[in-house]
């Protein structure tokens, strides 16, 4: 299988499962214990605009690799046929580019990277 030629948005859908599962497991960790508290506080990292807020200052950061870049510049020309009425399309790619370069390195066996872009994102939040 040819990773790099996966669609993108299968890349996204894979994404979406693997980031909300990072961001329900830190929100554990962090001590909060009802469901309805959980649902709230995931809204900070699992909205659109604020995965493209996420993904905008590691870019900034000069944070991502140049096969990383590939990625997300692939996946924010995606042509999309949808996207959330709460957002306009550009926040919209971005977001889903994150999800799209998440779903890229899980498949591309790269764990660790995973870890590395979700704890900025955790400690950009707590910061």
């Amino acid at each position: 299988m040819n990773i790099s030629e996966i669609n993108i948005g299968v890349l996204a859908y894979l994404g979406d499962t693997i980031y909300e599962n990072y961001v329900r497991r830190f929100l554990i960790n962090q001590n909060v214990s009802k469901v309805n508290d959980l649902q709230k506080a995931a809204v900070k990292y699992v909205s659109a605009v604020s995965q493209a807020k996420f993904l905008n200052n590691m870019l900034d950061s000069n944070f991502f690799t140049e096969e990383e870049i590939n990625v997300i510049k692939r996946s924010r020309n995606y042509k999309s046929k949808s996207h959330p009425k709460n957002c306009d399309i550009i926040t919209y790619k971005y977001a889903t580019a994150l999800e799209a370069l998440i779903g890229y390195l899980s498949l591309s066996d790269r764990e660790e990277r995973i870890k590395e872009i979700m704890g900025n994102i955790f400690y950009e939040q707590v910061c």
